[in-house]
C-alpha cells in the first residue's frame, strides 16, 4: 500500500491523508420546516470553519411509502412509534428550497452537497452544480442508486453503516465502474445517537488498509471524541451532525453539536492531524537548546589527584555537558588524573588509568 491512500478532489479541496481532515457539517432536518432557520444554519455552519456543509434531498414519497403495516413503523430509539413517512415529512429539505441554499453556501464561501435517496434528487442536485454526492448508509446496497449518482462524474463519500466487507467492496466497485470520480468511504455506527463504546473507530484504520482509498467517520456518538479519535487513525474526512441549539429540538437535534462545539471539533481535529506529523527519532531544530540539561556524569564532591573516583564524588545529574550516564561504571575505582572541583563536568582526561 502506498504511503498514503490516493485522494479524491472536492470543488478543488483535496481530500486524502496528506491533508487536512475535510470536516463536513450535516444539517439534516434541524432546519425544523423553516427556510429561514436552513439559511441561518448555513451562516452559522460557515463560521465555524468547516471544509463543507451537507444537506440531504428526498421527499417522504421518494424514500419510503405511506402505509400502514408495521414494517413501516419504528420501534425503539429515539423515534420509536413513529412511521417512516411521518418522520420523513417532517425532516425532508423542500426541492424547492434547494437554489436558494446552494446559493447562501456559494455567498458563504462554503461548498454545499448532498445525499440524493432517489434518481430525482441526483438530477436536481446535478443541475445547481453539486461538486459531490453523498451515500447514505442504508442506501450503501442500492446500487442503481449508486450507479446513477456516480455517472455525474463527481466524487461520492459513502457511508458504511451495517454494510460487510462485501457489501462495501461492492458499492466502492459500483462507483468507479460506473464513472466516480474517486470514492471515500466512511466507518458509520446507524444507531441514534450511537454509544461511545460502540464507535469502534480503529476501524477507520483498517478500511484505508483493505479498500486504498480516503476513509473517514459519520459520526452519531455525542462530544467530538470520537472524532478526534478517528483522525488519529487516519480518517480523512469527519461527518457530524449540527443544530443551531440542541433545545430547539428537531429529528437529529439530540445528537447534533452546536455551533461552539462544532467550532471545537473542527479547530480539535486539524490540530490532531497537525500532531501526527511522521515515525521518526530525529532530534528536531526545537529540542536542540535542550540537550545541554539531559543527564551527564559530573564531580559531585571535591578529589584530590590520584583518589579514587567513586559514586560518593561522581553523580549522574542534568546538566549534559559532562561523560554520558552509561559510562560510570568504567570510570568508578578509577584515580583522578587532577584535583577536581565540585561542580565540574567529567571527562576523559580528568580520569587516570
Amino acid at each position: 500500500m502506498p504511503a498514503h491512500p490516493p485522494e479524491i478532489e472536492i470543488a478543488g479541496r483535496k481530500v486524502g491523508a496528506a491533508y487536512p481532515p475535510f470536516v463536513i457539517c450535516e444539517l439534516s432536518g434541524n432546519h425544523n420546516g423553516s427556510l429561514e432557520r436552513a439559511l441561518a444554519m448555513i451562516d452559522a455552519a460557515a463560521a465555524t470553519g468547516c471544509d463543507a456543509i451537507k444537506i440531504q434531498t428526498y421527499t417522504a414519497d421518494t424514500i419510503t411509502m405511506d402505509v400502514d403495516r408495521p414494517e413501516f413503523r419504528i420501534a425503539g430509539g429515539l423515534w420509536d412509534g413513529r412511521s417512516l413517512h411521518e418522520l420523513y415529512q417532517e425532516a425532508q429539505t423542500p426541492y424547492e428550497w434547494h437554489p436558494a441554499l446552494f446559493e447562501r453556501a456559494r455567498a458563504r464561501g462554503v461548498i454545499l452537497f448532498s445525499s440524493p435517496f432517489d434518481e430525482t434528487a441526483v438530477d436536481l442536485l446535478a443541475d445547481l452544480g453539486a461538486p459531490a454526492y453523498k451515500i447514505a448508509s442504508f442506501e450503501a446496497v442500492d446500487l442503481p442508486l449508486i450507479r446513477y449518482a456516480a455517472a455525474r462524474g463527481k466524487p461520492l463519500i459513502i457511508s458504511t453503516g451495517m454494510a460487510n466487507l462485501e457489501e462495501i467492496e461492492a458499492a466502492k466497485a459500483a462507483a468507479l465502474e460506473a464513472g466516480a470520480a474517486g470514492v471515500v468511504l466512511l466507518h458509520c455506527v446507524s444507531s441514534y445517537p450511537a454509544a461511545l463504546e460502540d464507535a469502534n473507530v480503529r476501524t477507520v484504520a483498517d478500511m484505508a488498509g483493505r479498500f486504498g482509498c480516503p476513509v473517514g467517520l459519520s459520526d452519531h456518538t455525542p462530544g467530538t471524541a470520537a472524532a478526534v479519535a478517528a483522525i488519529a487513525m487516519g480518517a480523512s474526512v469527519i461527518e457530524k451532525h449540527f443544530t443551531l441549539a440542541r433545545a430547539d429540538g428537531g429529528p437529529d437535534a439530540a445528537f447534533s453539536l452546536e455551533p461552539d462545539e462544532f467550532r471545537t471539533l473542527v479547530a480539535d481535529g486539524k490540530a490532531a492531524w497537525t500532531a501526527l506529523g511522521r515515525a521518526h527519532y530525529d532530534l528536531l531544530g526545537s529540542e536542540r537548546g535542550n540537550r545541554a540539561f539531559r543527564r551527564s556524569l559530573y564531580v559531585a564532591a571535591d578529589v584530590r589527584a590520584g583518589e579514587p573516583l567513586s559514586r560518593a564524588n561522581v553523580r549522574s545529574i542534568r546538566p549534559g555537558n559532562g561523560l554520558p550516564p552509561a559510562d560510570l561504571d568504567a570510570v568508578l575505582g578509577r584515580p583522578a588524573s587532577r584535583d577536581l572541583k565540585r561542580g565540574e563536568p567529567l571527562a576523559w582526561d580528568m580520569v587516570g588509568r
